[in-house]
């Protein structure tokens, strides 16, 4: 056979109007004809008169009549094996390989989707069945036998590193060229000897993005179905359809090429990989990312009209910068980590700590003192009240433990440290020491002891390396001389000093494998890594404190342990978020932290209405529980004091009463806004005699037998309208989006309704008791009532002589902004208000604001008793709340703020289609997600997966509403402008990229 030039190919001369002849000559069809890329052949679009259409390929001359027909053989398999591919179309004459002026033509169905090459971003669940693909792939074609298949070819990655080298002069960039053939040689070092003990069988050879015709699933994401273009299928390297696969899964998100451990790991449950091919995996990765740019620029430089590669230059470089971006050795140990195989090197044997050892005596026998080790973790005592966001906190800490007597303070190895977590940020921060840092006070001179036994090697002034256990290296930085390289160190024996200072000092002692990737550590400090490569440092370092008489402290992410083991314990109605969620242990203001010191903007626990880990609320706890905490039969002042500050919030117009209702003057406390709820419905009942209670549809109230009998939201309940006890009435929700009337003049037809359904209650002996009513609609994602809704319901339900029920657990408390409450919003007061979530910024905290008469009225079914409701505690944690409210002035932000992101979510809809109407007002929005802005059908599965995609870059936003489809925007009321600009930003992204 013609062996394929060096270099790349030109395509085959043939045009448009070719194409359609060749149709027409040999498969007997009349067709128009669209080119396809292609960097050898010519690929065209066929579109017949009905529509039908199909792909002509017109083979590179350079490619055997074999090669087509073990590519023939190929597709049988795939076929048997369940694997999706276009079939291949007879011409006239019964054959799939066709000839016309010397080129070898074949014609094949289209294969119905989109492209994926450029579909932006892949969800993990996409790179995972690009994985599960590679793997059917190999399956398919592994007991294939076909003389076609032993060709030589440049795309074979048996010969990678050796065809990108000698396409090296064609990349024009001086730069570029050198980190191209730097990248080669690091590849081909680590691949080494090994080799030549990778299993070799038929491969597609480019399964890659480019090559594979994507569906749209219900979350609107493309998911890869079918496999296209069998031009590169040859022998190969079983590992290098993966590594092929996985490499083109880095462009679309190229500043975050770990994700592709997603593709590697699906690969791997269904193709399981020797641990030889595992630690090729990155290697061939990078090699194929090099070809692709030399090859590119090859190309251009030897068909300069080739548009389609011209295009696909931009793509492949993002692919190796992605490749190339994680240290090698590094990438290499997150695969194999990934993947359940052991490290290269075992950890080295740890000495017995004696109980009575002294800490540090092994480094620094001249110390004279105690040594403090610091806490600078994300659950520390001793950063709260948001102390860990000051740029010095590290310093501060120190200072602290010098000022208590410290000889010496330790910042303990692989610790996340919290003071280094970045607030606003969409990527994490490194957060990981790989080294223990011993902070020394100004002093004399102090002599240092090799902690190990060993050789000298690679040492100079400043720093000192013991290579110990064959393959680790202990290294101390803040040292002065450094001894004789190869010199033999005993344990305990003086191998340099610390200077002398007038300031503090620092030695730094890492535990590290020969074989580690060099790092950029910061003077007088451990290097920090960030929470994805932990996995990999977890095996290139291990803990000095076993050598140092320190304990051990080192912590990796939990979460995937911690949601197992809640999983034991839970029941399945019990709700979590997230497919994978972040283990959160700290939260502050409006920022919520993981245990890997992530940090992320919490825009749905309206719960904590003030922000996490308010001091203010703390002390109010801390004081109080000292004091006393027993339950509201015995006297005590701040029930009283509570009560009144509740009731001094509401309007003037409520405290004074009316014609047709009472001044609302009693409160009566509980713990949770499904007991408010669901005392409210008693009061309504005791007051009036009567049961019947009308609530609307869509409503959620509450999970106690009485609050969740009027919650009618199917989203909660799918059974919910079909199963309401006898004693509810379900009335027509007013919503002006999705409501049976649709627009801004709807108010009066609701009301009529509901006035209608009251007269056909009274009409059936069964007056309602009550009528209970969220005042923004904040089940459907803060939905506002229609004009003038409110205030002629409550009419009309008084005129019942039915009481008006204002839930306010959701969207009361300065959330509106504009107003405290928000039955304000309607000019209306109700007759009973529930509240509850804000109350205690995350204390349980419920209550009831009602008037008198309708609050003894309850007297007649017996005495009110909660056993922690109003007690002390809760009282003076209510108090502080309302404090802070007042004295940081959280409503009026709730205003500023809340306007401010409601006005940058609205301008996202003028871009994006796929947003709604984005209900709301101050710090209770929702953005509804539509898949049609005229049928308004709901995009709740896109929804979903955008909050998945979020949280990715740093964002909490869940969903809320019947559907499911609106994002719901309700965080703590302390949210600044500028972490409401970046939620923006991210949506903007996410919805731009892709999710």
């Amino acid at each position: 056979m013609p062996e394929q030039p060096t270099g790349g190919l030109v395509r085959p001369d043939v045009t448009t109007s070719d194409a359609v002849a060749i149709a027409s000559e040999l498969w007997g069809i009349t067709a128009t004809a669209s080119e396809l890329g292609s960097n050898q052949d010519r690929n065209f679009l066929l579109t017949e008169a009905d529509g039908t259409r199909s792909v002509l390929r017109v083979d590179n001359p350079v490619f055997p009549d074999r090669a087509r027909d073990a590519q023939h053989a190929a597709l049988d398999a795939y076929r048997a094996a369940g694997v999706a591919v276009p079939a291949a179309l007879p011409g006239l004459d019964g054959a799939l390989t066709q000839r016309w002026r010397g080129f070898s033509v074949r014609r094949s169905a289209f294969a119905e989707g989109e492209a994926m090459v450029d579909a932006g971003y892949f969800a993990p669940e996409v790179l995972r069945e690009f994985g599960s693909l590679a793997a059917a792939s190999v399956n398919a074609l592994a007991e294939l036998v076909h003389p076609g298949l032993d060709r030589p070819q440049m795309w074979d990655m048996r010969v990678a590193a050796e065809e990108a080298r000698r396409l090296l002069p064609s990349i024009e960039e001086p730069e570029l060229r050198v980190r191209v053939d730097e990248a080669i040689a690091r590849a081909e070092r680590l691949l080494g000897t090994a080799a030549v003990d990778l299993p070799v069988q038929p491969i597609h050879g480019d399964l890659t993005d480019d090559n594979v015709m994507g569906q749209r699933g219900a979350d609107s994401r493309l998911h890869p179905r079918t496999v296209l273009d069998l031009g590169d299928l040859a022998l190969g390297w079983r590992v290098a359809e993966l590594a092929v696969c996985a490499s083109s899964m880095l462009h679309h998100e190229p500043e975050r090429p770990l994700r592709v451990l997603e593709t590697i790991a699906a690969f791997h449950a269904e193709a399981p990989l020797s641990e030889s091919e595992a630690r090729a995996v990155w290697p061939l990765i990078v090699l194929r990312a090099a070809l692709l740019v030399a090859s590119g620029w090859r190309q251009l430089e030897i068909d300069g009209g080739n548009e389609y590669a011209r295009e696909r230059i931009a793509g492949e470089q993002a692919i190796f910068d992605a490749a190339t971006a994680v240290p090698l050795v590094e990438a290499v140990e997150l695969v194999i980590d990934r993947l359940g195989f052991p490290a290269a090197a075992m950890l080295p044997e740890t000495p017995m700590r004696e109980s009575s050892a002294v800490a540090l005596a092994s480094l620094l026998p001249g110390l004279d003192g105690d040594v403090a080790v610091l806490d600078p973790g994300v659950e520390s005592e001793d950063l709260s009240g948001g102390a860990w966001l000051s740029p010095d906190i590290e310093q501060v800490l120190v200072r602290a433990a010098f000022d208590g007597g410290a000889a010496a303070a330790v910042m303990p190895y692989g610790v996340y440290r919290l003071t280094r977590t970045r607030v606003d940020s969409a990527e994490a921060a490194p957060t990981w020491p790989i080294g223990t840092t011993i902070h020394l006070p100004a002093g004399g001179q102090m002599l240092l002891a090799a902690p190990v036994s060993g050789r000298i090697e690679g040492s100079a002034y400043g720093t000192v390396r013991i290579v110990f256990a064959e393959n680790w290296v202990c290294e101390i930085r803040g040292t002065g001389f450094a001894p004789e390289h190869g010199a033999e160190v005993e344990a305990g024996q003086g191998i340099s000093w610390v200077a002398d200072s007038t300031t503090a000092r620092t030695v730094v002692v890492s535990i590290l494998r020969r074989d580690a990737p060099g790092t950029a550590p910061e003077l007088g400090d451990a290097a920090l890594v960030s929470p994805e490569s932990v996995p990999a440092w977890r095996r290139f370092s291990t803990d000095p404190a076993p050598w140092l008489g320190l304990p051990a402290l080192a912590q990796w992410d939990e979460a995937p342990a911690e949601l197992a083991r809640r999983e034991r314990t839970f029941a399945s109605a019990q709700e979590r978020y997230y497919e994978r969620p972040p283990q959160v242990e700290r939260g502050w203001r409006h920022h919520l932290v993981d245990t890997t010191g992530r940090a992320y903007i919490d825009m749905v626990n309206n719960v904590t209405g003030l922000g996490h880990g308010h001091p203010g609320v703390a002390d109010a706890v801390n004081r109080q529980i000292r004091i006393l905490n027993t339950n509201s039969r015995f006297l005590y002042r701040e029930l009283a004091e509570y009560s009144e500050r509740l009731l001094a919030l509401l309007p003037v117009q409520a405290r004074r009463g009316g014609t047709d209702r009472d001044a609302l003057d009693t409160v009566l406390l509980v713990n949770s806004g499904s007991e408010a709820v669901d005392l409210a419905l008693r009061l309504a009942q005791a007051a009036t005699g009567r049961k019947t209670v009308v609530s609307l549809r869509e409503a959620y109230h509450g999970w106690t037998m009485a609050s969740d009998a009027v919650t009618t939201s199917a989203y909660d309940n799918p059974d919910a309208l079909a199963t309401r006890p006898d004693w509810v009435h379900v009335a027509d929700v007013p919503n002006r989006f999705r409501g049976t009337y649709r627009g801004e003049e709807t108010g009066s037809r609701y009301v009529a309704d509901l006035g209608a359904d009251l007269d056909r209650l009274t009409a059936d002996g069964r007056p309602p008791a009550g009528f209970i009513c969220e005042s923004v609609l904040g089940n459907a994602g803060g939905v506002l009532l229609p004009d003038g809704y409110l205030a002629e319901a409550y009419a009309r339900v008084r005129a019942t002589g039915g009481l008006c029920i204002a839930d306010e657990v959701q969207v009361g408390f300065g959330r509106m902004g504009s107003s405290f409450w928000g039955f304000e919003q309607s000019g209306v007061v109700p007759d009973i208000i529930t509240i509850a979530k804000p109350m205690g910024n995350g204390f349980p905290i419920g209550g009831v604001i009602t008037s008198k008469r309708v609050a003894d009225a309850l007297s007649a079914q017996g005495q009110f008793f909660s056993s922690a409701g109003g007690n002390p505690l809760s009282c003076r944690v209510g108090i502080a709340v309302l404090d802070a409210m007042a004295a940081e002035g959280l409503q009026e932000n709730a205003r500023v703020v809340g306007g401010r992101l409601a006005e940058g979510l609205r301008a996202l809809a003028e871009r994006h289609p796929l947003i709604g109407p984005v209900h709301g007002e101050g710090l209770y929005l929702g953005v509804e997600l539509v898949r049609d802005r005229e049928s308004m059908e709901p995009a709740a599965a896109e929804a979903a997966a955008i909050c998945e995609r979020l949280r990715e870059l740093g964002v909490i936003v869940l969903t809320t509403s019947e559907r499911s489809n609106v994002l719901k925007i309700k965080p703590p009321l302390c949210l600044t402008a500028q972490s409401a600009d970046l939620v923006v930003a991210a949506l903007d992204r996410v919805l731009a990229e892709g999710w």
